[in-house]
């Protein structure tokens, strides 16, 4: 028989009320939203948590909201990376304007764009690897503003369209951007134009996506140089190019991450200069690579 910890449960409420803080909707609007009766919903922030809810239903939710009892806590830092990201992203959702961040991998831009989704107002998070083509990015960007992912998918997009358009001050981030194919990108084209002027937006991506971007413009292929223009013409970045001023940044940027997650400091001159040791190819590791060296070394 299937039997959800209560660990899990706590977690996944954690997980709701997190979200909840962040829904501008009514409270009924909002248990609903996520199949949950308004009734069972005020039990369960009143501290209730048994025979409310289907064993079945905890795990979807916990899916649904991408809770993990296996997830190594990782504290906050305000790296460099964090605060260009964190200042364009208020900027865009302030003025509902448009920027691309196209950097190397494993320097935090996932963890940042996800920390952003949970703490501002309005700030929906979408990882576009889980959703490439044109019917997975309507439901997804659907479900991650919070209008369900249920229906036909010309209601699922006028319903994300409209509902952007009256909330106040919304921004969109898309994560792996460059990994969403022709037809689903052409959609994210059409909610911008849709949304002009009330709602920002924030692609993010490594070098795949400037490269996609590119790649598009050069080829003259429809929809690309339109977005770059919406996005303002140009990407931001945070890494720099040379290389000693690389191996400055990610020094940095490592033992700013390392210094707020462990607590045997004396390791950590170790593991940073481990992270720096460059690969058959020349790569410098980047937090991935701290996060594994720091679980071994725990």
């Amino acid at each position: 028989m299937l039997q959800v910890t209560r660990e899990l449960k706590e977690k996944v409420v954690a997980a709701l009320m997190l979200q909840r803080a962040n829904y501008d909707g009514s409270d009924t609007g909002f248990a609903k939203l996520h199949g949950i009766g308004p009734a069972v919903y005020n039990r369960l922030k009143g501290g209730e948590r048994e025979k409310l809810i289907a064993e079945a239903k905890w795990l979807n939710l916990g899916r649904e909201l991408g809770v993990s009892l296996n997830e190594r806590k990782w504290n906050m830092a305000r790296t460099e990376v964090y605060n260009i990201i964190e200042e364009e992203v208020l900027f865009c959702k302030e003025y509902s304007k448009s920027r691309i961040f196209a950097d190397d991998c494993g320097i935090g831009k996932t963890y940042t764009a996800k920390y952003l989704s949970r703490t501002v107002q309005n700030c929906f998070y979408l990882d576009a690897s889980q959703y490439k083509t044109k019917n997975d990015f309507i439901r997804g960007l659907a479900k991650a503003v919070g209008v369900g992912d249920r229906g036909r998918i010309s209601d699922m997009k006028e319903n994300t369209k409209y509902y952007l358009q009256t909330l106040p001050k919304p921004i969109v981030v898309i994560d792996e951007a460059g990994d969403l194919n022709y037809a689903a990108f052409l959609e994210l084209k059409e909610f911008w134009n849709a949304t002009d002027g009330c709602c920002g937006w924030y692609l993010m991506g490594a070098d795949g996506l400037r490269e996609k971007m590119e790649r598009g413009i050069r080829n003259k292929k429809v929809g690309f140089a339109e977005m770059f223009s919406r996005h303002s013409e140009k990407y931001s970045t945070a890494v720099p190019f040379e290389r000693n001023e690389k191996i400055a940044f990610y020094k940095k940027l490592i033992t700013e991450v390392l210094t707020v997650n462990m607590t045997d400091k004396t390791k950590l001159s170790t593991i940073v200069n481990r992270c720096l040791t460059a690969d058959e190819t020349g790569h410098i590791g980047g937090l991935r690579r701290a996060e594994s060296l720091l679980i071994l070394n725990s």
